[in-house]
């Protein structure tokens, strides 16, 4: 007679989350969306994206460091931004409870920068700002400084020729801080001249008192807005180059 195998049982421990879990599988078996990032939220606009609160107070980072850098980077001299492939700050995305504990530990968060290109469908240049903003008012919601990144894609996305709204700053309150990335936007005349048409729409809309630069900020925008403090920082690439040239530790 065969001797019988004994059976064990593994024992699994589950993560408790800061989100209801049977909202996230609900979303995972529905649409996908991740409703409970937003529970609690204001919706702006037709498109009802969440709201991401202006600060009672501003904080202004001293540095700024891609999320898939953050941990060569020391908490009290940096905030978190996603100015890299959406590839690179994909788990954030999908699992933000995560790391609200540690976030809460750097000088603050911008909100992902999710790929908003041109050649992309309406649809996908909507859901990734809505994407944003959703992380954006998950994190806040959970006690993390948020800062909410502005990204936009074509003339449908920053003017109202097409849509009775300019949807890229939809969910942004105004008067307020803002981040923006113009690392690789400013090389060519085509992409250097949405990026500036995008701008211009932006102050228009937000009138916002602090834009965070990640890179260059042309001349000619800043000196069209001297109402608003505009603040550039280096990419990493070139911060980590600066450092090493003069025998400086980048954290």
């Amino acid at each position: 007679m065969a001797e019988q195998k004994k059976k064990t049982k593994r024992k699994v421990t589950k993560k408790k989350s800061v989100v209801d879990s049977a909202a996230r599988n609900a979303a995972m078996l529905t649409d996908g969306c991740n409703p409970e990032f937003v529970i609690g939220a204001e919706f702006d606009g037709i498109f009802e994206m969440p709201v991401i609160r202006k600060p009672s107070k501003y904080i202004i980072p001293k540095n700024l460091v891609p999320f898939s850098k953050m941990t060569k980077a020391d908490p009290k001299s940096f905030a978190v931004c996603e100015y890299e492939n959406d590839s690179e700050f994909r788990d954030i995305l999908l699992h933000p409870d995560d790391y609200i504990a540690i976030l809460k530990e750097y000088q603050g968060f911008i909100s992902p920068d999710c790929s908003v290109y041109r050649d992309m469908p309406l649809a996908i240049q909507i859901t990734n700002i809505y994407r944003s903003r959703a992380i954006g008012y998950c994190f806040q919601k959970h006690g993390v400084y948020v800062i909410p990144c502005v990204r936009w894609g074509d003339e449908r996305t920053y003017t109202r020729k097409f849509l009775p709204e300019r949807i890229a700053f939809s969910g942004i309150e105004k008067h307020g801080i803002v981040s923006v990335g113009s690392y690789g936007q400013l090389k060519d005349r085509v992409n250097r001249y949405y990026f500036e048409a995008g701008m211009d729409a932006m102050m228009e809309t937000l009138e916002p008192e602090i834009v965070l630069v990640y890179s260059k900020i042309p001349d000619e925008i800043e000196d069209k807005y001297p109402q608003t403090q505009f603040v550039e920082y280096p990419d990493w690439t070139s911060l980590v180059r600066e450092d090493a040239v003069n025998g400086r530790r980048t954290e």
